[in-house]
């Protein structure tokens, strides 16, 4: 006979089990149906008697007469994007259907008439994935990924690249923020370059994912040597010796002073990447530089440098201090100016003429990551 706090966990089991299994399924069904759109807008596209009636306007049009929340032109472009990557998922989608025993009579019969009009960018994608050393089973992506982690993938091009996402994802039980992390972070290709993949795989399986993440790598192009494993703080010494030099050579008045330098606030020691002395402009130029994508702590910690330099630093006839934020990631660079306590719209504007480019800096950075 139970007792009641056998009762209490019973109730409470069952409850998160079949939660679980419901919300799965629910991830799998809005997996199916927005493949399924993708495949339907694929085909008229293609095929469609009134197509070019709407053009470039038929997502737009689509979502206004659908009126389905969720079913915005942004979404619908993606679905049609989702279809295109994804065709091998062809034969998983019909036998969900069958298995749930939904018939979509409209769409069986379009697909059988898909082998002999195929698209040329379904037959594309259906032979790259067929090329590639990975091959994930579609029905363990159906399965195991939800289509938000499906979403992030889908600006991958190369399907092996792909596949290595998708396995790690499902081996890690990734959460969606888990995995956009780790591809941010060029897991694919530290893994590619480094002596050992298996123990950096095996490595982030032994950091739980919800705390902070030292993360790894390894950058051939930067002349690094080969080890097993590169820290972070490799990677950032060699960006900041390009950017040093970088700097240095556009001959604007840029005097280097400190490489992380380190500052005491309160009890804890910070370190700036780079301190320059802009000799035109009178004042310190501290440079911070994150390997991740921007967020709000990156900001309010390059102005905790600046507001420190104000106090301690600053001399009575220099000019407040300028902070410059490079954030990174595989595809793009944000470079943000901080001029905190700038009264002085003068001194502002002449920064501006003195200072680089923010398409300048965002440039050099954008190609140093394509040298990977």
């Amino acid at each position: 006979m139970m007792d009641f706090n056998t009762l209490i966990h019973n109730i409470q089991q069952t409850h998160n089990n079949l939660q679980a299994a419901a919300v799965k399924a629910i991830n799998k069904t809005l997996t199916i149906r927005n493949w399924i759109i993708g495949f339907y807008i694929a085909e008229f596209e293609q095929k469609g008697k009134d197509r070019a009636k709407y053009g470039e306007r038929l997502l737009d049009e689509l979502a206004s007469k659908i009126d389905i929340k969720g079913l915005s032109a942004r979404n619908l472009k993606l679905f049609r994007q989702f279809y295109f990557s994804y065709p091998q998922i062809m034969q998983s989608v019909i036998a969900q259907l069958q298995q749930m025993e939904f018939t979509l009579p409209h769409f069986e019969k379009l697909l059988l008439e898909k082998p002999r009009n195929t698209s040329k960018i379904v037959q594309s994608a259906i032979a790259q994935s067929q090329n590639t050393t990975i091959l994930i089973p579609p029905e363990k992506i159906i399965d195991n990924l939800s289509y938000t982690h499906l979403v992030q993938l889908l600006p991958i091009n190369d399907p092996q690249k792909r596949s290595f996402y998708e396995l790690e994802s499902i081996k890690g039980i990734w959460s969606v923020s888990e995995l956009k992390r780790q591809i941010n972070s060029l897991l694919y290709e530290r893994c590619g370059i480094s002596a050992k993949p298996d123990s950096l795989i095996s490595q982030l399986k032994k950091t739980p994912q919800k705390g902070l993440v030292k993360d790894i790598y390894t950058f051939e192009f930067l002349g690094l040597p080969q080890k097993d494993a590169v820290e972070e703080n490799d990677l950032e010494t060699a960006l900041l010796n390009h950017l040093q030099s970088f700097l240095l050579e556009l001959g604007h008045g840029f005097c280097l002073e400190a490489r992380q330098k380190r500052i005491l606030i309160g009890d804890d020691y910070f370190f700036v990447d780079l301190v320059f002395y802009h000799r035109i402009l009178k004042c310190h130029v501290l440079i911070d530089l994150k390997v991740e994508q921007f967020t709000h702590n990156n900001a309010g910690q390059l102005n905790t440098y600046i507001n420190y330099y104000k106090k301690n630093v600053q001399l009575p006839d220099d000019n407040h201090p300028i902070g410059i934020l490079l954030v990174t990631n595989k595809n793009k660079a944000l470079v943000k100016y901080a001029t905190a306590g700038m009264d002085n719209n003068l001194f502002v504007r002449k920064y501006l003429l003195q200072l680089p480019d923010k398409k300048q800096l965002e440039a050099f950075i954008i190609n140093e990551l394509k040298k990977i």
